[in-house]
């Protein structure tokens, strides 16, 4: 089944999830929801955008897990910088445990050639916060599945500094000008990326996103957010050093993002936060 699955908040629908995407190996494949909208039917994402094709939405998306790539586009090397290789993974959507018009409970398997190395459990909710205002909540556990240790890394801890991506990303739509970036205590890009926060907030032309860690483990993972280059946020997993995963056991985020309609400042973003993540 290739046709994308519709989700559902308050008798809208507020995103599709695409199952199996028909892309080219190196955009590393895999599902994503997109587009995303606010109950009024503002875009909040993008896909295949031409600063970077292999940004897909929302989803799970990690740029070195031992040495393969589940990010897409090229991989950077230490001490030669961003090189293409043949080091692409694929997400495959493997069935639904759960499925509702407003989530899903999903399993998939992350293989690289005929390698499986990760299981992952995905469920995917979307909640009614306000007449203006919905949570999309999304937590993945990943299983080592290979038979020995793994290890996820970034370009980050590969040797480019700041560029700690990997985890829960989310490309948000290029605009005339960049959003408007803050946390419950920061204000801007440089304040808030690769930090720890409760939550941070995109603010765009007519959208506010909200995105806070679930879990004490997420609220452990700096924020890795773009804004001046293209509009994007995501969780670390491996922000200053690579993450090992021993055989059998499993790596569990969850992140809970507020979509609102309207551009919102810090006391209307943080009541939303407090609403969505205790909904």
């Amino acid at each position: 089944m290739n046709r994308p699955m519709v989700l559902c908040c308050a008798g809208r629908p507020v995103a599709r999830y695409v199952l199996r995407p028909d892309l080219a190996p190196d955009h590393s494949p895999r599902p994503h929801l997109h587009p995303v909208s606010t109950l009024a039917g503002v875009t909040v994402t993008e896909q295949l955008p031409a600063d970077h094709p292999h940004h897909l939405g929302v989803g799970v998306a990690v740029a070195d897990v031992a040495g393969f790539t589940f990010w897409g586009g090229r991989t950077f090397v230490r001490d030669q910088g961003p090189i293409a290789l043949d080091n692409h993974g694929v997400q495959r959507h493997e069935g639904f445990k759960l499925r509702d018009p407003d989530g899903f409970v999903e399993e998939l398997t992350w293989t690289a050639g005929e390698r499986t190395l990760l299981r992952e459990h995905r469920t995917v909710s979307a909640t009614a916060l306000t007449d203006s205002a919905w949570a999309l909540d999304f937590t993945f556990s990943l299983a080592n599945v290979s038979g020995e240790e793994l290890s996820i890394g970034s370009p980050a801890t590969n040797g480019r500094p700041g560029a700690a991506y990997g985890g829960f990303f989310w490309r948000a739509p290029l605009e005339s000008a960049p959003p408007e970036v803050f946390g419950a205590e920061a204000d801007g890009e440089r304040s808030v990326h690769g930090r720890t926060a409760d939550w941070v907030a995109l603010a765009g032309q007519g959208w506010t996103l909200i995105f806070a860690g679930a879990t004490e483990e997420t609220r452990r993972d700096p924020w890795f957010v773009r804004a001046a280059e293209y509009p994007g946020v995501g969780s670390s997993l491996a922000f200053a050093e690579r993450l090992a995963v021993a055989e059998g056991a499993a790596v569990v985020r969850r992140v809970v993002t507020v979509v609102a309609d309207g551009r919102l400042d810090r006391d209307a973003a943080a009541a939303l936060v407090r609403k969505a993540v205790t909904a």
